[in-house]
Order: C-alpha cells, then sequence, then structure tokens
C-alpha cells in the first residue's frame, strides 16, 4: 500500500506537469486588490483616485449618499475617469451637499471584478449669493443648467470638450419653432445652433483636461473666443461650462458672452487669452463667473497690456452678474465693470483673491456695484475705482499692501496724481468694516481713520457705521455731482447679512476656497518684498505659464484615447 501511495504521488507530479508544459491547463490568475490613495469632496462633486490594476481592462466608479443602502450607488459617465502618469481619477458632479461614498470597481483580464469604497466624503454647497440671484432679476438665478441644490436640472444635456473632442462632439439641436433637430459637430456650431433661440434645453459644456487653442481649431470665432451668444438680448440659455477635476484649461483662448441669460462659468483655468479672458460684452443678465483660475493673457499693443487686457470684463447693458471665488494671478487689469452704459446695471463681487494682480478690482462706469469679502492681496496700482457717477458698497473686505485700496475719479486720492480714470467723473463708494493693512492713500469722506484727516468734499469713500446705514445726499462726487444712490438698503442685492463673512476670516476663507477644485493644479509663490509693488510682468510665472502641460494620459475607463460622448439625461 505504501509503495502504491508512492507511485501515485510521482504519476500526478509526472501527469500536472505534463499539462502545465503542454498549455492545456492554466492556473487562476490572483485578482488584484484596490488601492485607494486620496478622495475627497468639495462644492457639489467629490473625488476619488486609486492606483492602477495591472489586470484591469476597465473600471467602473459609482457614488451614492453615505446613509443609503448599496442598491443605491449611481454609476458615473465614462468620461470623468481619467488616467494619469500614476494614478486614475474619477471625479462625480451634481451632487447636493451632504455625505456620500464613491466605489471603484475593476474588472479585470479574466472577467472577475475587484472593488474598493471610499471613507464617507463630505461636499458643501457652492455660494449662490448675489446680484446673479436678486429677486429683482429677469430668471432669478445664474446656475445654468443645474439647479439650486446642485444637481442637474430636468432633461439637461451633457457633452464632453476635451483636446481630442472639441471639433467632433454631437449634439442634436432644436432649430425651428416646429421642433426640428439638427445634428450639429463641433462645440463651435452647437452653441451656433443655440444662437437660434429655439432650443433652451438645459446644457451643462463639461471641458476636460488642457484644451489648446490647436485643439479649438474652427470653433472660436475671429477673435479668439468660444462664443455663447443668444438669439437677442438677455435670451434665456440655460447654460454651464465646466471644468472637470483640478486640470481643465482654456489655453490661449477666451470665452464671450452676449446676449445672454442664465449662464454659469465655472472651475476653469483659462491661460493666455486674447484681449480678454471672460467678456460678458453686451446685454446679458444672471451670469455666475466663479471658481475659476485666471492667468496671464497675451499680451496687446499697448504699454498696459503686457499681462493681457481685462481678465474678467463687464460691459454694454450686462447687468445681475456675481463674481465669486475667482483667482486672478497677477493680472494687470482684472475687471472692467461698465463700457458705454446708459443706465444703472448691478454686479456683485465676492470671495474674490486678487492675487498681487494691479489694477480694477473693479473698475466701475455708472452701476450699482457690491463688493464683499474679496482679498486684496499685494495690489500694485489700486483696489477698487469708480468714476460715471457709480455707486459701490465695499463691505469686509481684506487690502493688504493695496496701494490704494479705494479711489473715486478726480477727487481725493486720484486728485492727488495726474488722474487715473481718463478724465471721467467721480462716482461714490460706501465702505463698511474693512481691513485695510499698508495703504498708501486712503481719504474717507466723515471720518479721521483713513491714512489722513477726513475731506467732505474731496474724498475716496464714505464711511459707515453700520451696515444698512443710508450715505447723505450731502456727500457729492467733486466731478459730475453726483450722489450715492443707496442701492444696497433700496434693493434686493442677493446678500443677507448672515452671508457675509467676518472680515478677520477672509484670508483663510478665500485663499482655501478660490480658484478651482482645490486650487488646482497650477502652484505658484509670489515674493510679497517685490511683488506687492511691482506691476510689470513676472517674467518667471510667465515662463511657467508658456511651459504648462496637463499631466493628464488619458480620458475613459479603459485606457483609451478620449471619446465622442453625448449625453441627454
Amino acid at each position: 500500500m505504501k509503495k502504491w501511495r508512492t507511485i501515485s504521488k510521482k504519476l500526478f507530479v509526472f501527469s500536472l506537469l505534463f499539462i502545465l508544459v503542454s498549455g492545456t491547463f492554466s492556473l487562476p490568475a490572483f485578482a488584484e486588490s484596490i488601492t485607494l490613495t486620496e478622495s475627497g469632496g468639495w462644492s457639489e462633486s467629490a473625488y476619488i483616485k486609486w492606483k492602477p490594476v495591472d489586470n484591469a481592462v476597465s473600471y467602473n466608479v459609482y457614488v451614492k449618499p453615505a446613509s443609503a443602502g448599496d442598491s443605491s450607488y449611481t454609476q458615473i459617465d465614462d468620461m470623468l475617469i481619467r488616467e494619469y502618469p500614476s494614478y486614475w481619477r474619477a471625479d462625480a458632479v451634481g451632487l447636493t451637499a451632504g455625505q456620500y461614498i464613491m466605489k471603484v470597481e475593476a474588472i479585470l483580464s479574466n472577467g472577475s471584478k475587484e472593488s474598493a469604497a471610499s471613507d464617507a466624503l463630505f461636499v458643501s454647497a457652492h455660494d449662490r449669493t448675489g446680484f446673479a440671484f436678486s429677486s429683482d432679476s429677469t430668471f432669478g438665478s445664474g446656475s445654468g443648467a443645474y439647479e439650486e441644490n446642485g444637481t442637474l436640472k430636468d432633461g439637461a444635456q451633457v457633452i464632453y470638450i476635451t483636446p481630442d473632442t472639441a471639433k467632433t462632439v454631437t449634439l442634436d439641436v432644436i432649430v425651428n419653432k416646429s421642433g426640428k433637430l439638427q445634428t450639429a459637430t463641433g462645440i463651435g456650431e452647437i452653441l451656433s445652433l443655440r444662437q437660434k433661440g429655439y432650443d433652451e434645453t438645459p446644457l451643462a459644456i463639461r471641458f476636460i483636461g488642457q484644451t489648446s487653442k490647436n485643439d479649438m481649431s474652427g470653433q472660436l470665432n475671429s477673435n479668439g473666443y468660444l462664443q455663447v451668444k443668444g438669439k437677442s438680448s438677455y435670451a434665456e440659455m440655460n447654460m454651464t461650462l465646466e471644468g472637470i477635476g483640478e486640470d481643465a484649461t482654456a489655453y490661449g483662448w477666451g470665452i464671450l458672452v452676449r446676449n445672454c441669460g442664465n449662464v454659469e462659468i465655472r472651475n476653469l483655468g483659462i491661460m493666455l487669452f486674447p484681449d480678454d479672458g471672460i467678456s460678458l460684452d453686451t446685454n446679458n443678465c444672471n451670469v455666475w463667473i466663479h471658481n475659476n483660475d485666471i492667468f496671464y493673457g497675451t499680451a496687446g499693443s499697448d504699454a498696459d497690456q503686457a499681462k493681457g487686457d481685462g481678465s474678467a470684463d463687464i460691459k454694454k447693458s450686462s447687468t445681475y452678474v456675481t463674481f465669486s471665488y475667482n483667482h486672478f494671478w497677477d493680472s494687470g487689469k482684472s475687471s472692467l465693470c461698465g463700457l458705454s452704459e446708459t443706465k444703472d446695471f448691478f454686479v456683485t463681487y465676492h470671495h474674490n483673491w486678487f492675487d498681487h494682480s494691479d489694477s480694477r478690482h473693479p473698475r466701475i462706469r455708472l452701476g450699482s456695484i457690491h463688493i464683499y469679502n474679496n482679498y486684496y492681496d499685494g495690489n500694485a496700482k489700486y483696489g477698487v475705482g469708480i468714476t460715471s457717477g457709480g455707486s459701490a458698497f465695499v463691505e469686509s473686505n481684506y487690502f493688504r499692501s493695496c496701494k490704494y485700496p479705494m479711489m473715486s475719479s478726480l477727487q481725493g486720492t486720484d486728485a492727488l496724481g495726474k488722474g487715473t480714470f481718463s478724465g471721467e467723473d467721480g462716482g461714490i463708494i460706501k465702505a463698511f468694516d474693512n481691513k485695510i493693512e499698508n495703504a498708501a492713500s486712503l481719504i474717507y469722506a466723515n471720518s479721521d481713520n483713513g491714512t489722513t484727516d477726513g475731506d467732505p468734499t474731496s474724498f475716496d469713500a464714505y464711511l459707515a457705521s453700520k451696515r444698512n446705514e443710508t450715505v447723505p445726499g450731502s456727500y457729492k462726487t467733486l466731478s459730475g455731482n453726483t450722489v450715492y444712490n443707496n442701492f444696497d438698503t433700496l434693493k434686493d442685492i442677493g446678500v443677507s447679512a448672515s452671508d457675509v463673512d467676518d472680515v478677520d476670516a477672509v484670508v483663510q476663507v478665500v485663499t482655501s476656497r478660490s480658484g478651482r477644485m482645490n486650487k488646482g493644479d497650477f502652484t505658484w509663490e509670489f515674493d510679497n518684498s517685490v511683488d506687492d509693488t511691482s506691476y510689470s510682468v513676472n517674467s518667471a510665472l510667465m515662463a511657467k505659464i508658456k511651459s504648462y502641460k496637463s499631466e493628464l494620459v488619458s480620458i475613459g475607463s479603459s485606457n483609451t484615447l478620449t471619446k465622442d460622448l453625448s449625453i441627454r439625461e
């Protein structure tokens, strides 16, 4: 018996070796587990990263509320899954505020699956305040394709724009009163057909990765802008242009918005744009520009356009606009607010980081402008400038080494020099609860708390002791003889006192939340000892912008190049 057992073992081993060598049998592959490396929540979105799985052929990614069961997982779009040199990443967007769990599922080469889930991720709501959300406005919102809770509107369309799909993405657009559909190819034709005004379907245009001017060839207008245009003044567009993740970048082109109502632009980096980065030019309303990184533009022909012209401008009867949580990187002219205006208009600037930008924060003509909780961080020329009978409520901002925090044309600080604002009439600023450090000049109308004694006739601003204080009509501009219109106490400005952060919290809130998701993929440290007072182009910063390349390798879960994808949800 013992001898037979020994012979049997030898026969078994011999047979096994024969089978393996002959290829008629193979041992099962060992399943490789998924290693999650990072996950987190942001404003109405969440993300997850993981190490590549060697024998994975594709990935699926899901999201669910943290308190819900596994049957509540919803699969995200394949285009939201991207490959980078050492990791994969997926973003879930359009989430309401709350806690969520994301799950990654790897499809292995042998057909089996491995999965891993994140811990609970906290997702916050975007800050929907300011004139874009005023009840006095035409549409009452600037949320574009999204509901006020952050989810896509019913029936919303979603298209993905990448370096590979900008020219090939397709969408069926309604082109006449009878509802005829025409298939548009390329983002330029899609927007052109939407301009006919028959299709008001909510549309989310999602940008992924670094999309260059060459990638957008044939999609831009003759001046190098992606043009979002309505059929006529203040046409309802219900449109959102949004970047996905931390590295969505418009590289070498800008965005022009005209005749539009209810448009949102968010989470984009804008580099080396022509003339203006974002231009709200002519008859727009309920527009919300937020969480963008705006860098240097292309140098213009004038000496003061070395950094580009306007980073984010609003003009020609555009109104009920909110600029919020944007990061301006050493801009020369951050924001012109008013050009060729014939009537009052309403704009809010809040929680923007004017990071060593030089001037126009904003530069106001005529309008009623609310400016609160912005961080003025080393501004070589001036902060807020007002002309042409405008009224500005400047509230709870932090001015650090801003040379002239507030100026009105031809009076106060502006009258000490040759004049900054082309000889235009002045306007009135109402200042309340601002923190000002290291200003060269600030003259109040009714207080000695500026850099010099107050002057009731030639002043930069009226200093209010209460938020709802009205400015007496006895304070008038030297040039133009206009008064403050007290719009902030008479209109729905879309901001309540509880929406305003304490001025001592502004630096922390703005520097942590402005710009793209998680501060984007571009880093730079300014030297305050030099850059606070310099308005020249920072040559090292410009060189880094010009050499910028996204690290994105591929888009979609199957290790393939980017895909043309249109979805109607």
